[in-house]
């Protein structure tokens, strides 16, 4: 499908947008705000708002914003430090974000998440149903890492990824981040118009470069990107430092790269499964196993198991990879670890005289099942 196409496209059916803007678009050296550039944001938020659009902002800079007003001599490397920068700077970028869209009639609303709230089923629905509440108060919900509190064990650690997940969790029907970059360059440094599927091709165009100020690089963008096209939606990488960028994007302007979504669109639920919550451990099947998976529809039943990698309960979140190691499915376990290395290669008849009862037939039902394309 050519570009102009697909833009036009997902521009007729955008309603939910979420935007990630990196700490580079929105500040000058040192990490400093630039009021000027939130403003003019702020407004094209407003201007989509007014077109009935919903747009979610995932925002980067508290800490950038906490090195620069606390005097530091540099972004700290230890994970205090950060937390510190976090708390000093996230009230100020805050406070710029109420400011100029109270100015449009509009109110800024703060979330602050650690991974733990979006692997917890409960609090991934109630972070949905908080956002699509706060859409119908005029309210643009302001997404960032909870840095204050996080430890590695629960955190994200890039904010393009929180995006993806967002967008995820909302079924946004697009992506936009918004870096200091005019989209995903080639080979001649030339922006890449459409990416049809983000593969390793794709990712062999990266240039290592990244900005002083932020965290990642175009390698989690594309990471971002590849977790949102997945699931079936689209997304954009464009600079943030453009004029009007948003207003231009979804107006059809051919501007940064546009990546298409995969065909088929997962469920709220089987992204929850797929690519939210981290795997707690790894079943490997063999080539038979493997096979059935790929061809959708089956269940995965214990005569094709060939290794169980972990010690993980009933009812967790498993990878579930061919005989050479390649992920192909994330499913919801129907057996713990300990059960499944006793009744791995058996056929479900004869569970029962192994463990003594046979709750499931299904290792993971089909319906616990997300099939994942590398």
């Amino acid at each position: 499908m050519p570009s102009t196409e697909l833009r036009n496209r997902i521009i007729r059916s955008a309603r939910t947008i979420v935007v990630k803007v990196g700490t580079a678009v929105l500040a000058r050296d040192k990490g400093v705000i630039d009021p000027a550039r939130i403003a003019a944001l702020s407004e094209q938020i407003a201007l989509l708002n007014d077109r009935g659009l919903h747009i979610t902002l995932v925002t980067s800079g508290a800490i950038g914003v906490g090195v620069a007003k606390a005097a530091m001599p540099r972004r700290p490397n230890d994970l205090p430090g950060l937390q510190a920068a976090a708390a000093i700077g996230q009230p100020s970028l805050m406070a710029e974000y109420d400011h100029t869209l109270t100015r449009h009639g509009l109110h800024a609303a703060q979330i602050l998440i650690t991974r733990s709230d979006f692997e917890s089923r409960t609090r991934y629905l109630n972070i949905r149903n908080t956002i699509q509440a706060l859409h119908r108060c005029r309210a643009v919900p302001i997404i960032n890492e909870n840095d204050t509190v996080a430890v590695e064990e629960i955190r994200f650690g890039e904010n393009d990824i929180i995006a993806a997940q967002v967008a995820n969790l909302l079924r946004a029907d697009l992506l936009i981040i918004l870096t200091t970059v005019d989209g995903l360059l080639d080979g001649d440094g030339r922006v890449v118009d459409l990416v049809p599927q983000v593969n390793d091709d794709v990712f062999r165009l990266v240039r290592k470069e990244r900005s002083a100020l932020g965290t990642g690089g175009m390698v989690t963008k594309l990471q971002a990107v590849r977790l949102v096209t997945q699931a079936g939606e689209a997304a954009m990488i464009a600079n943030g430092r453009e004029n009007n960028i948003l207003i231009r994007i979804l107006n059809g302007e051919r501007i940064g790269t546009v990546f298409a979504p995969a065909p088929r669109k997962l469920s709220s639920r089987q992204r929850w499964i797929g690519m939210t919550v981290r795997a707690a451990g790894i079943i490997r099947i063999d080539d038979g196993a493997a096979a059935a998976l790929r061809r959708g529809g089956k269940s995965l039943l214990a005569s094709g198991i060939l290794a169980v990698e972990g010690d993980f309960a009933r009812g967790e979140i498993v990878d579930v990879t061919d005989a050479k190691q390649q992920r192909i499915a994330r499913g919801k376990t129907n057996y713990d670890s300990a059960e499944l290395r006793r009744i791995k290669g058996l056929k479900s008849a004869n569970i029962a005289q192994v463990l003594g009862e046979k709750p499931f037939d299904e290792v993971v039902h089909r319906d616990n099942l997300v099939l994942l394309s590398e």
